[in-house]
């Protein structure tokens, strides 16, 4: 990056450092003092217009048209999710969600952490979708794309209420996420257990709680996960990990550290997902190198781009979640011997067969119920 672009700080609370630019924008903004100062008083420029020092979080409702996304990627173990936002708090500075900003005219940088969309008829639609005579259950990922526990989700409960209509229809799901607030639903997650209809797995990227003050500023600290991760497992939940993303040369080195820690707190499933920078993630990612490893960031430029082809990024399904070359053999090879030395194994697979699908909603069945 050009010296006179750089973020000229982190932002604290934030994983990015700037409003990075989205593919589709047709027009740039760039800040300009007229002179007077005192408009830009307690702002920074990024060269992509004046950012506030303390940017806040802007919630907007969303009605969902439709809630539950399909994909047939062949390395993706789900064939459909739910995401109740859009957008994600926690603020995680690889996130490779962050590009998907982009498509509602929006930064993937700050505006994805802090301009955000809770879908506020989630569960209401589900039970529509769920409900359709020619649908076929699987288990559903909810929360993928951004978190389903992300600190919006205390005042929202899109979550919760998603997770209450799965209870109801005894549909299985699965999820993701770096957040302790997960352990709020343990009444659910334990019942829905016993029935094999839920498995949780935990992201944890690093052990280090200063580092991850900086690359994923408003998720639950790494000892928070272990502390949740144990409080599920108690409760009979399969609880797995997942070490994402790995970072050469600067998570890379905790890999077998997590995986202990993990397994000591209840894990029995582990995997792993190298750094993965689609798009617009490339250019807030090197933003964060910069500001936070600056003689340090050629190394891990270099050495990601050595497991992706001469490439930042290489999206070929079979290779973009690990990379191929030396060091990405290397990384295999150790995660492979921490597994089996550790016992790690997989979860109980999650039961299709006790689907009940919902009622729709008939005005003739209302009439009767309500005695007119």
């Amino acid at each position: 990056m050009d010296d006179a672009r750089k973020p000229l700080s982190p932002i604290k609370g934030r994983g990015a450092a700037s409003q990075v630019s989205g593919r589709f924008e047709k027009t740039i903004a760039h800040g300009e003092d007229d002179g007077w100062g005192s408009v830009y008083a307690n702002a920074v420029d990024d060269d992509s217009g004046m950012l506030p020092t303390q940017p806040d979080t802007r919630v907007t409702d969303e009605r969902a048209r439709s809630i539950i996304s399909r994909n047939q990627s062949p390395d993706v173990g789900f064939s459909q999710s739910v995401n109740p936002y859009r957008g994600c708090e926690h603020g995680c500075v690889y996130c490779f969600a962050r590009p998907s900003h982009a498509y509602l005219d929006l930064s993937p940088g700050l505006d994805f952490e802090t301009r955000l969309f809770a879908k506020t008829n989630a569960a209401e639609q589900l039970l529509h979708e769920l409900s359709k005579p020619g649908y076929v259950p699987s288990a559903l990922a909810l929360g993928i794309n951004t978190d389903a526990y992300q600190p919006i989700e205390r005042r929202y409960r899109i979550t919760r209420e998603v997770l209450e209509v799965l209870a109801q229809c005894r549909h299985p799901v699965s999820f993701v996420t770096k957040s302790a607030l997960i352990t709020r639903d343990i009444d659910l997650l334990a019942d829905m257990a016993r029935a094999r209809l839920v498995s949780v797995y935990f992201s944890i990227t690093t052990l280090d709680n200063h580092l991850a003050s900086k690359m994923e500023p408003r998720a639950t600290a790494p000892h928070g996960k272990l502390r949740a991760m144990r409080a599920l497992s108690d409760a009979g939940v399969p609880v797995g990990v997942m070490v994402a993303p790995v970072v050469p040369m600067i998570t890379d080195h905790e890999l077998e550290h997590i995986l202990q820690a993990a397994h000591e707190h209840g894990a029995r499933a582990a995997g792993y997902v190298l750094l993965r920078l689609p798009h617009e993630l490339k250019q807030v990612w090197r933003e964060w190198l910069e500001l936070h490893y600056p003689q340090r960031a050629a190394h891990v430029m270099s050495l990601i781009r050595q497991m992706r082809g001469g490439k930042d990024y290489d999206s070929r399904f079979g290779v973009r979640s690990r990379g191929e070359g030396p060091f990405a053999q290397l990384l295999a090879t150790r995660f492979a011997k921490a597994h089996a030395r550790l016992g790690y194994g997989r979860l109980p697979g999650l039961d299709t067969t006790q689907f009940m699908p919902p009622r729709p909603p008939s005005a003739q069945g209302d009439l009767f119920a309500t005695g007119a």
